[in-house]
């Protein structure tokens, strides 16, 4: 009897660790592919209207997904009407919004300040839901937002305190904080989504994402900065419009059902540190010493906030 369970529990332990790999490699996957997406911000430049961009991305994203799940969001789309309006202000807010003013960022900022920049998000979902859930928070969760707060400043100021007191930011990192604020907002959401398979409330906001980013490509065109993709752009909208957009958001959703959505989320701390490294070794972009300062101070934040206070509740 006491062979049995101890040949039990030797499987249980192996299918655990199992679950456990699997889901790693997923979800390091997943935030390697979000970390390229910055790289691929700066790549675009030049080569296609970022406006253009934001909507091809989702238009590539929703055509995958008609391919791939079109059964399951037959069956289940009908259950999103009456929560219209709430997917309409997400999809455009956290996937239109912050796509759109992601990729123009790239016109006036490196893509490791964009990489470092969103790694503040989980500190500002943190922020977010002490005002909108009276969500309780530590005193180390105030100090690890403070100290990511002052990773921003040191982005946005080239670790220049005189650009501080001038107020002087580049206007490309000032766009990101932006759009870091938009998608914060979409994850704070994502508490109220409906209950419907991920993938399907996942193809509804890409479908409003496309559509609601079509009037941006027609100012984009009306301002006369509009021009047709390069071949290079074309590849690049094949690679965000189905690795960052589509496969990603898979292997997340996976990695999320074999551990859960609070463990799976702590990868998210890796963009920072993938988005920098491939910026370097793809674009050959300079890490100057403030960088080294601003990362230290995001990292070292959300790992106060969400390890250490998380701990002293």
């Amino acid at each position: 009897m006491r062979a049995s369970f101890s040949g039990t529990s030797s499987v249980l332990g192996s299918c655990f660790h199992w679950v456990n790999s699997q889901a790693y490699v997923l979800l390091v996957f997943t935030m390697l592919t979000w970390g390229a997406n910055a790289v691929a911000a700066r790549l675009a430049v030049g080569e296609i209207p970022p406006m253009l961009l934001t909507c091809l991305r989702w238009s590539v994203c929703c055509a995958a997904l008609a391919l791939t799940s079109r059964a399951q969001i037959a069956t289940h789309w009908r259950s999103l009407l009456p929560r219209w309006r709430s997917i309409l202000l997400m999809g455009a807010l956290g996937f239109t919004g912050f796509n759109a003013l992601f990729y123009a960022a790239a016109h006036h900022t490196t893509a490791i300040n964009i990489a470092i920049i969103q790694g503040t998000i989980p500190v500002l979902v943190l922020i977010g839901s002490l005002f909108l859930y009276r969500t309780r928070i530590t005193g180390l969760q105030i100090v690890g937002a403070v100290l990511t707060m002052g990773g921003i400043a040191v982005v946005a100021s080239q670790g220049e305190l005189a650009r501080l007191a001038a107020l002087e930011f580049n206007v490309g990192d000032v766009w990101i904080v932006i759009a870091c604020v938009l998608y914060a907002g979409f994850a704070l959401g994502l508490r109220q989504r409906p209950a419907v398979p991920a993938i399907v409330f996942f193809a509804a906001l890409a479908a409003v994402a496309a559509v609601v980013s079509l009037p941006f490509v027609a100012v984009e065109i009306a301002m006369g900065q509009s021009y047709l993709p390069s071949a290079k752009g074309w590849l690049l909208v094949l690679f965000i419009g189905l690795l960052p957009s589509f496969i990603s958001q898979l292997t997340f959703m996976q990695g999320v059902a074999l551990i859960g959505p609070a463990r799976a989320g702590m990868f998210m701390n890796l963009v920072p540190i993938f988005g920098p490294l491939l910026a370097v070794l793809v674009l050959g972009e300079p890490l100057s010493a403030y960088h080294a300062v601003a990362l230290a101070l995001v990292l070292g934040g959300i790992y106060i906030a969400e390890y250490l206070g998380a701990r002293k509740h």
